[in-house]
């Protein structure tokens, strides 16, 4: 994994079970084109196929997260026939699914400003932290476009109501802001705290069933939004007794009634 060349972002899974995803387009604070979406898509696909990773951490090289879509990409865009924008911006829709479905644990660490796809990303991911001066925008309406393919991953973060109001107003809001809604769950003051949290958070990870991490989050996906009946009462009834007949169950378990730490516990 480690010889993946890429040209708009940076991979690195040196450290033992953790990816660095790191976009790498720091002239244009990392605004989208289709190449380096295809890049993401790339290395979020190889990500998820590797059960030996357990963390990926998605960063921005420079003076941003991310601003969005690249304006002289979406300027070509702009010359093209209804079905090329369609694929265009299918592969992103493909691309933002394959983050927001990876088995492992997702954080985006975002800095500078993160603006429409950009905070898609952030929405996509499980976790994020942004630093206290981070700002965000979802401007597309500004543009005379529409948040579309973000819009299934914002509205999870948010909800609706919140999402109809910073979509349609394209206000600009702030980190503290941004924890208050949901949009991010940690608001760091200094490089060295975001670090401390950063860790903090792996530590968690690591503490947790990599197996049973897959499974919760799959967990959410299907159960959020649906009635609380007897149906879903059955399907989650059966879904913890298949995690407590599972081999991580088992040794989850038996470590916790013999007072040692489990296998996969590092």
């Amino acid at each position: 994994m480690q010889g993946s060349v890429y040209e708009y972002i940076k991979f690195d899974a040196t450290r033992a079970g953790v990816a660095i995803v790191t976009l790498n387009r720091p002239d244009v604070h990392n605004a989208f084109n289709a190449e380096l979406i295809s890049e993401l898509m790339d290395v979020f696909t190889l990500i998820s196929e590797q059960p030996s990773i357990r963390m990926m951490i998605l960063r921005g090289e420079g003076p941003s997260f991310s601003a969005g879509a690249d304006l002289s990409w979406m300027k070509l865009a702009a010359l093209n026939s209804r079905d090329d924008n369609e694929a265009d911006a299918l592969r992103l829709a493909e691309m933002l699914h394959r983050l927001y479905e990876m088995p492992q644990m997702t954080l985006a660490l975002v800095h500078g400003t993160a603006m429409g796809g950009g905070a898609g990303l952030v929405a996509a991911c499980d976790v994020a932290i942004a630093m206290a001066g981070a700002s965000f925008r979802f401007s597309e309406v500004r543009l005379g476009l529409i948040p579309a393919t973000i819009s299934p991953y914002v509205i999870d973060a948010i909800g609706p109501r919140l999402a109809r109001a910073l979509f349609v107003t394209a206000e600009a809001f702030d980190a503290a802001y941004a924890e208050r809604i949901g949009l991010v769950q940690y608001v760091a003051q200094t490089a060295d705290e975001m670090a401390e949290l950063e860790e903090r958070i792996a530590k968690l990870v690591f503490a947790a069933a990599p197996g049973a991490v897959a499974d919760s989050k799959k967990l959410v996906r299907d159960v959020a939004g649906r009635p609380i009946d007897r149906e879903i009462g059955h399907k989650t009834a059966k879904r913890i007794a298949a995690r407590r007949a599972s081999a991580e169950g088992k040794e989850g378990i038996a470590a916790f009634l013999e007072k040692r730490p489990p296998s996969w516990k590092t």
